[in-house]
């Protein structure tokens, strides 16, 4: 009985020991990566700060312009670290899954950078631009000049995009999820009403205004993708 403990605890060590060693080399991927971007953040920054124009960025403290730059180049090495962070984290659980598992899994990891990036542009592209607008707008230059500082800017740029870069990826994991049978189309048409109730909330969540007009920028993009992941799961269920 003792022996059999044993190695059941042995099992537990050696799976603690397997995700260390996994935690490791996506934090190194991602330190080389951040690193690299270093040569072109410039460009990404002023990317970046396109859409606050013609506000112009003030920053107050001697670290913040510094520690903005930084924040942007962390961002572009999540971006380019994401496959091999991505394999990381299937590596991890590819032990537990079968061969057919195993074979879904790998097709899906292209597809899993793919629809992050694809998420961080459509951020940038469609939601963050009017959610701006709103909010350097307010409550009018009749009553106050807003003067932004730049750490506050790229804080609230970034979580924005690299949050809808996640949230893009959930087709793909409703897909996998269905073709293990962890989940059912039925299953998750019935819950449509739900998921278009959290859509709104998340949308609340990651857009920090209080405007209806923003919220359902972000929340009709989630209801769609939920929606494509039904279909995702009757195509995996066939």
């Amino acid at each position: 009985m003792t022996q059999v403990a044993d190695e059941k605890r042995m099992t537990i060590f050696e799976h603690l020991a397997e995700l260390r060693m996994r935690l490791i080399r996506s934090f190194v991927a991602l330190a080389v990566a951040t690193l690299f971007s270093l040569l072109f953040t410039r460009p990404i920054f002023e990317i970046l700060k396109a859409p606050a124009y013609p506000i112009d960025l003030i920053f107050i403290d001697p670290t913040e312009g510094m520690g903005s730059y930084f924040r942007v180049a962390l961002l572009a090495g999540v971006i380019l670290a994401m496959p091999a962070i991505v394999y990381q984290a299937a590596m991890f659980v590819m032990p537990g899954l079968t061969p057919a598992e195993k074979r879904y899994l790998f097709w899906l990891l292209p597809g899993a950078t793919l629809s992050f990036v694809i998420g961080v542009v459509f951020a940038y592209a469609v939601l963050m631009p009017p959610a701006i607008t709103f909010l350097l707008g307010w409550p009018g230059e009749d009553i106050a000049r807003p003067q932004i500082r730049l750490s506050s800017y790229i804080d609230f740029v970034t979580r924005f995009l690299f949050w809808v870069g996640v949230v893009f990826e959930t087709p793909l994991i409703i897909y996998f999820l269905a073709k293990v049978r962890v989940v059912s189309p039925q299953r998750l048409a019935s819950l449509r009403k739900y998921a278009i109730v959290g859509a709104f909330a998340l949308g609340a969540i990651i857009t920090p205004t209080f405007d209806p007009v923003n919220q359902t920028l972000v929340a009709v993009p989630l209801i769609l993708l939920y929606e494509v992941g039904i279909f995702l799961a009757k195509l995996a269920y066939r």
